[in-house]
């Protein structure tokens, strides 16, 4: 499938001069607080108003979203501001009723999106539709399930799309309510590059004081946008409290963000740049072989536990390995996550060899 130029002129018909800003509560909540929150976030750089109408809870007996109620409130919500709006959408239902109160944007979840019966549902009420759509990743760290939400709604006919990076569970997060993997969405960028990447640093941090750095890292990223989630009063919100921030929080933000141009012409950056890289390269073809020569050592190990029938997972000893390497990446100014994640891969693709040896 290709995505072209077309798929991304609901983004360019803003013609903004900074990154798309989406804001706005997770829950609507009353009539009086979503209207308070958007007349503040007018005077913002935010250029659409969000807020959750139907709330997907993980178990029951959470807040579940107001329902259909609440969208004449975001209806007002244009007519007095001038805001488009957007919500998200968890099934054909909530399509149809969207749709009937001209609600401008809609975004799939990432609960919904591991689901490609319900996202093919939703294509299929959105047939012939045109207003933009937006496909949150799925909660696990699957890329082929994030192409594929795209892929069937523009299979469906749907002309305006864009994604948005809102992370993934895990377990053991130390700085993430969901990691942000970052090298997933550059995947997705590189197989759609006209596709309007958004991020979704709320649900990334879980937390409102990290929100500032995360978004950093995407406008470094060359991100299109963000989706903040913006409540009049965070710590009393009826869903998410801890990772919503005040509009002048908001404002805040986006006046400390670092708009960072694409390149540079001159001369000395160029040339200063191409030996840093052509030092990348050498490094990293000296990675790749020693990788090699790790894995030579592990198929060895995998004849010799082979040939003495021992077990090719040997529990305590990648403990070991892990705590030892983790610790060594530390004192090297190496994060943890980024250690244990290299060395996570390194040893599964090690048992895969000796698998294939035993």
């Amino acid at each position: 499938m290709k995505i072209t130029k077309e798929h991304r002129q609901w983004l360019d018909d803003f013609g903004l001069s900074h990154p798309l800003v989406i804001a706005g509560p997770c829950s609507a909540e009353t009539e009086e607080q979503v209207l308070q929150t958007a007349h503040l976030l007018k005077e913002t750089d935010c250029n659409v108003f969000r807020a959750g109408i139907w709330k997907p809870r993980t178990r029951p007996g959470g807040f579940e979203g107001v329902g259909e109620k609440g969208l004449p409130w975001l209806q007002r919500v244009r007519e007095e501001t001038g805001m488009k709006v957007t919500t998200e959408v968890g099934n054909a239902e909530h399509v149809e009723t969207a749709l009937k109160y001209g609600i401008d944007i809609l975004w799939i979840g990432a609960r919904t999106t591991v689901n490609p019966f319900v996202v093919q549902e939703i294509a299929e009420a959105l047939k012939g539709v045109d207003k933009p759509v937006l496909v949150k990743n799925p909660v696990n760290p699957d890329l082929a399930l994030w192409l594929g939400g795209v892929e069937r709604l523009q299979t469906a006919g749907v002309s305006q799309l864009g994604v948005i990076h809102r992370g993934f569970s895990a377990y053991n997060t130390l700085h993430y309510r969901n990691k942000p993997k970052w090298h997933i969405a550059i995947e997705l960028k590189k197989e759609f590059p006209n596709l309007p990447l958004i991020l979704d640093p709320s649900h990334i941090c879980g937390r409102r004081d990290t929100i500032l750095d995360v978004s950093q890292t995407a406008l470094d990223l060359n991100y299109d946008g963000f989706m903040i989630e913006t409540h009049i009063d965070p710590d009393n919100a009826w869903s998410d409290a801890k990772q919503q921030i005040t509009p002048a929080q908001l404002d805040q933000i986006t006046r400390d963000l670092k708009i960072r141009q694409k390149s540079s012409s001159k001369e000395a950056f160029q040339h200063k740049i191409n030996l840093f890289r052509k030092e990348l390269d050498l490094l990293d073809g000296q990675l790749i072989n020693l990788l090699k020569d790790r894995m030579r050592i592990s198929e060895q190990i995998g004849v010799l536990k082979r040939e003495e029938n021992v077990a090719i997972l040997q529990s305590g000893r990648w403990s070991t390995i892990l705590d030892s390497m983790i610790e060594q990446g530390e004192k090297n100014g190496l994060s943890k996550e980024f250690v244990a994640e290299i060395f996570k891969a390194i040893h599964v693709e090690s048992i895969k060899i000796q698998h294939t040896v035993s």
